[in-house]
């Protein structure tokens, strides 16, 4: 098969050195880019008289065919013809004859490529933002039921203080409002078409380029035709933010599998999102969050080696930019896929509340009530802190928690003390009373929630 930048060359690759060379075998994934990008070049010809009305329609009309092919995965693909640029381009000249060979003018494959995958992310990011909102709703749900539901809060894995179990799944609300804003930010510098740049100096011919960015929806152009086609920016930035947001869900990864294991008991995974053993018959394992939590490794190594491909590369386009494909394709594919298996998750997750609830009774979780009983007293923190841990001490030694000495063993602490202390001491109380902005105070956990559940609708209703 004659290479279609061959005119030059006296001999040919063997086949396996085309095999290796070729990237067809990936960026096939951009066929449909391929094309929108190769019918708005030929509208701009077209509009500046580069081409006739006839070819301009001859060949749209055959770039047509090949996307209703390519929608039907009929497209035969060859390594000989290196990647989608060519392949389409000779498919595009088998169907209409040599005015195919007239869609390349006034383009280079380097500005075609960075084309195709500034319209891919855009399709992409536009996709995860959404998805993004889906699991947000879920956890919403999710927190709306369990406002007044107290466990355990930690630090250091060690039991610290109760909490709502709400006010813990907001957390993970926020990081990914952050996450969200993050590939918004993104969006808008993706949304740039390189288009005419050529292969690095830009071209002879008369061309319109606002025009074939307005043609594919860009926001604007590139200003410098090398930054055009060698920034890769947009790229290590959808990655980045990839990698922020997966190093969330593997947090989130990380507590879902310690609440199911029989040691904490606090929720119980959806036969849905987790499977059994080969050999153990009463294993229920929370494969989907492990999962999730091990392809984090995967995103972050395509983000560190992009990085690295880029580091040394001077202007403007390299053979090794073609290592920019496979790890962004990897990424999308994984980062939708944790977000649908993460929203099911959420969705159709028991929580069991009485044995959440009856955690926080039987630990020290509520030895900051007593510090902060005694400092509204008037007792300095510190003098506090110290009076309590002594009192955490002699239950320690003694086999039992705070809410079971008695108020005279509270007084020879402090006289300061009173039978309200009782009181100050259950969990439930105790999170209500963190009525701080923010704070996990059932109030507090409520207005949050509200605030979110605005936050979604304003910005689904600014959306659309």
């Amino acid at each position: 098969m004659k290479k279609l930048w061959g005119g030059r060359f006296t001999a040919s690759a063997e086949e396996w050195v085309d095999e290796f060379g070729a990237s067809i075998s990936f960026d096939k994934e951009l066929v449909m880019e391929d094309i929108e990008g190769s019918i708005a070049h030929t509208e701009m010809l077209a509009k500046t008289g580069i081409l006739s009305g006839s070819e301009a329609e001859a060949i749209i009309s055959g770039l047509k065919i090949l996307k209703d092919r390519a929608a039907a995965d009929e497209l035969p693909f060859s390594a000989k013809l290196e990647d989608i640029h060519l392949n389409l381009e000779h498919l595009l000249t088998e169907l209409v004859g040599p005015v195919g060979g007239k869609l390349h003018t006034a383009r280079s494959r380097n500005d075609q490529v960075a084309t195709d995958m500034h319209l891919y992310l855009r399709r992409q990011v536009t996709e995860v933002i959404a998805l993004i909102g889906e699991f947000q709703k879920a956890i919403l749900e999710k927190a709306g039921d369990h406002v007044e539901t107290v466990l355990p809060g930690y630090t250091h894995l060690q039991r610290a203080q109760p909490i709502s179990f709400a006010h813990h799944l907001m957390a993970y609300f926020w990081m990914l409002e952050r996450d969200k804003q993050r590939y918004k930010e993104n969006l808008g510098r993706i949304n740039m078409s390189p288009l005419g740049a050529g292969a690095l100096a830009g071209t002879t011919f008369s061309i319109d380029r606002e025009f074939s960015a307005e043609l594919m929806g860009f926001a604007g152009i590139y200003e410098n035709s090398l930054d055009a086609v060698s920034d890769r920016d947009f790229i290590i930035e959808f990655l980045s933010s990839s990698s922020i947001m997966m190093m969330h869900l593997s947090r989130l990864c990380e507590e879902i599998i310690l609440w199911s294991s029989e040691e904490f008991r606090f929720i119980e995974l959806a036969d849905t999102f987790s499977t059994g053993s080969s050999i153990m018959p009463q294993k229920k394992n929370p494969d989907m969050a492990e999962l999730i939590r091990g392809k984090t490794g995967r995103v972050y190594g395509s983000l560190v080696g992009l990085l690295t491909v880029l580091k040394g590369l001077p202007l403007a386009y390299n053979k090794d930019m073609q290592e920019d494909k496979e790890g962004m394709f990897d990424t999308v594919k994984t980062i939708k896929g944790s977000l649908r298996i993460f929203t099911g998750m959420i969705e159709t997750m028991k929580v069991n509340i009485g044995t959440m609830e009856n955690a926080v009774k039987r630990d020290f979780s509520n030895a900051t009530e007593l510090a902060d009983y005694l400092a509204v007293k008037g007792v300095p923190f510190r003098e506090a802190h110290e009076i309590v841990g002594k009192l955490v001490l002699a239950c320690i030694q003694q086999g039992c928690y705070l809410a079971d000495l008695s108020i005279e063993k509270y007084k020879e602490s402090s006289p300061l003390f009173e039978e309200d202390i009782y009181v100050a001491l259950n969990p439930f109380t105790a999170v209500k009373r963190r009525i701080s902005k923010g704070g996990t105070g059932f109030a507090e956990v409520a207005a949050q929630i509200e605030k979110a559940k605005t936050l979604i609708g304003e910005k689904e209703e600014h959306a659309t």
